[in-house]
Formats: C-alpha cells, sequence, structure tokens
C-alpha cells in the first residue's frame, strides 16, 4: 500500500515570476513576452522587493521552505537581482534549514555560463528546459539551442548544483514510440536526480493551436506513457506526479506545496498564489503585464489585480484536482483536518464506488489515490469524482 501525503501546514513557498524571453516557443500557453528594449534589472529588484514587503505584512513571518524563479526565462535575470531577492525573503520570512531555491534556465550558452554567479547568489537547484534531445524536434519546438548544446548544460549543471531537474516534451506529431523511447533511454544516462516529461499539449492562444498543430494521436500518447513509466520506475526514478520523476529523496519541495494545497506567495508579473488555510483561503493574482504591473508596484508597493476569497467547495476541489496528481495521493487526516468532513463526503459516491470497482482508484484508510490504471486517464476521473 502507498503513503498518501499529507499537506504540510508550516511550508510557505515563494514563487518569482520573470517574464521576459529571448523568443516565444510555439507551445507556451505561460505569461512570458519578448521585450522592445533591455530591462532595468534594479528597477526590477526594486520592485519584486517591494512585493515582498507587501506580502509579509499579509501572511507574517515564517521561514520559507522553497523559493522558485520562473518565467519567462528567470536564467536571465541577473544574478544580482536573484540575489537580492533571496537576500530579502532570508531577511523578511528566514528560509529553512534545507530550503530549496530553485532557478530555470535554457540550455543556450549564456545562460549556461550565468550559473555559476546564481549557485554564488544562493541558488541550490537548476531546472534546464531541454524539451528535446533531437535537433529536428528542437526546430519544431522553436527552441534556440542543439541536442550537444543540451547535454553541455547538463554536464555544467551537474558540476554546479547538489540538485537539478530537466523537461522533456513528448508526444509530438509523427514521433513514433521508439523514438521516444530512444530519446528517453538517453537523457536518463545525463545524471539528472529529477525529470519532468510532458506530453505536447496544444493551448489556446499559442502558435501551434493557430496553426492548427497536433500532438500524437491518443493510442501512441497512452502507449508513450506507459513506456515513460516503465522506463522511469526501472531505473530507480518513479513518477511521484503525473509528469514529474524523481529519485527517492530528490522530489520538488516547490510543487509539492501546490500539490498538497499548501500556502504560497507569487510575485511579480502574472503570478498567482495561495495564502491561509481551510475557510481562510485566499487566491491572488499579480497583473500580467509588465509595464503595468512595475507602474503599480511604484505607486502602490505591489501589483495585485485581484484577491478572492476561496470558498469551501472550491478549496476541496482544488485539493481533490492537484492532490491526485501525486502518486501518494490526498492523505485522509490532513484532508479531514483541513475540511472538517470525510474524503468520501466530498466526492460523488456513485462515481467513487465504480472507480474503484474498476481498480482506477484506491481508498483506504490511509486516504485516496489513482492507480497504473487511473493515473493515464486522470482527468476524466477527476471531472466523475467532483460531479
Amino acid at each position: 500500500m502507498n503513503n498518501t501525503t499529507d499537506n504540510k501546514d508550516n511550508d510557505l513557498a515563494l514563487y518569482v515570476h520573470w517574464p521576459w524571453c529571448k523568443a516565444k516557443c510555439p507551445y507556451c500557453d505561460f505569461n512570458s513576452k519578448v521585450p522592445t528594449q533591455t530591462p532595468d534589472h534594479a528597477q526590477w529588484a526594486d520592485a519584486y522587493v517591494s512585493e515582498m514587503k507587501y506580502f509579509h505584512e499579509l501572511v507574517g513571518k515564517r521561514p520559507i521552505s522553497s523559493i522558485f524563479f520562473g518565467g519567462g526565462t528567470p536564467s536571465t535575470m541577473a544574478a544580482e537581482t536573484v540575489g537580492r531577492i533571496i537576500e530579502t525573503a532570508s531577511d523578511l520570512w528566514g528560509l529553512q534549514d534545507n530550503v530549496e531555491i530553485t532557478i530555470e534556465a535554457n540550455p543556450t550558452s549564456v545562460e549556461v555560463a550565468a550559473l555559476k554567479d546564481f549557485a554564488k547568489a544562493g541558488v541550490n537547484r537548476v531546472s534546464i528546459g531541454v524539451q528535446s534531445l533531437n535537433d529536428e524536434n528542437l526546430k519544431f519546438l522553436g527552441r534556440e539551442h542543439s541536442g550537444r548544446d543540451a547535454v553541455h548544460a547538463l554536464e555544467t549543471a551537474a558540476s554546479i548544483f547538489p540538485r537539478f531537474n530537466f523537461d522533456l516534451i513528448y508526444a509530438l506529431p509523427g514521433q513514433s514510440v521508439g523514438e521516444w523511447q530512444n530519446e528517453l533511454l538517453k537523457a536518463i544516462t545525463l545524471g539528472a536526480d529529477h525529470m519532468s516529461l510532458y506530453q505536447l499539449s496544444i493551448e489556446p492562444g499559442t502558435a501551434f493551436f493557430k496553426q492548427n498543430v497536433s500532438p500524437a494521436d491518443e493510442d501512441s500518447a497512452a502507449t508513450m506513457f506507459e513506456i515513460t513509466q516503465e522506463i522511469m520506475g526501472a531505473n530507480k526514478m518513479p513518477a511521484y506526479e503525473i509528469s514529474n520523476h524523481a529519485r527517492p529523496g530528490f522530489e520538488s519541495r516547490h510543487n509539492m506545496v501546490y500539490w498538497q494545497g499548501g500556502e504560497y506567495v507569487g510575485i511579480g508579473p502574472g503570478a498567482h498564489g495561495r495564502i491561509g488555510l481551510r475557510a481562510a483561503r485566499t487566491a491572488l493574482h499579480q497583473i500580467a503585464d509588465p509595464a503595468r504591473w512595475l507602474a503599480r508596484v511604484a505607486t502602490d508597493g505591489h501589483g495585485t489585480a485581484k484577491t478572492k476569497a476561496i470558498e469551501t467547495r472550491q478549496s476541496i476541489e482544488e485539493r481533490i484536482m492537484t492532490g491526485l496528481r501525486i502518486t501518494n495521493g490526498i492523505g485522509r487526516k490532513g484532508f479531514e483536518t483541513d475540511f472538517k468532513q470525510t474524503l468520501e463526503s466530498a466526492l460523488n459516491p456513485e462515481q467513487l464506488a465504480h472507480l474503484t470497482q474498476l481498480n482506477l482508484i484506491e481508498i483506504d484508510e490511509a486516504g485516496i489515490r489513482a492507480t497504473d490504471d487511473g493515473r493515464i486517464k486522470l482527468n476524466a476521473i477527476i471531472e466523475r469524482l467532483l460531479e
């Protein structure tokens, strides 16, 4: 039986959004833009510090378990800006002894050369946006690096950081099961302790959506998913979440805060946050447009666009949707402590019984989790459980 995961009330995470990229990838639906002029890094550092001070007043002094610099391409930030954010977080909240501080980077030569500076600034984990080791696929995905560049970047990351992750995208148009299997087997040899393996998703508003690009057919995608689980499991990097694999003890602490319904502060254009727990949970959304965000922070000390109290039912649904992504699922004790009701009472009883009978869901005294067969159909399962 799996050990089902419980939420940790004491975890506070910080997400820092840097919106700028050198180019917009055709599959990307994140809040990222290509700047028309070089960003003023000192101005941006001041703005981030202002928002951190604002949020410190809201959540109080609680040690931070993780900081994640995302984007955009945060490895194009000045290392001094990164260092100032980390230092401010330490001064305001304090950092846990085992704090995880991650920055996303691309495998370009300029960004790889900056990794040592980020390590000196306090970053202890890097996530490399490899996306593919195949040059033809990289060109299709709009990436600016080659497969050789990617390998070099990972070797550099391994020499600098105690922990590193890299992303790969599969189920591309025309990609065969054998091609993906060979790429994955090669990727495993590159020494990462964590790998994020995503199937290509065509999101509205992206260039791929406008071009009517279609990913691999459903049968091929399902087979690729199954092979991914087999290969990663055999190499002692099992999935701990639908698309994330890690050696035991190397799971992303930052993402686990999200998936377990923890508390996190989001700063920067378009960043989201969840502060407060249980009945007092509040969702915050920062202004997405970088110029408008900067202007608002300059006048108000923060760039919050929307603040919304989350009703209990919505909070429950969020916990179900994110918690079932984790292989170990949702812990009964934590859920019942948070929401003052049983897991069963939060779910459609007929669908729960039916999905359990089909061996797609397991529920017991420890909690609820999707089975190996269920994880490949998780979106449909969650929809039914919440009917």
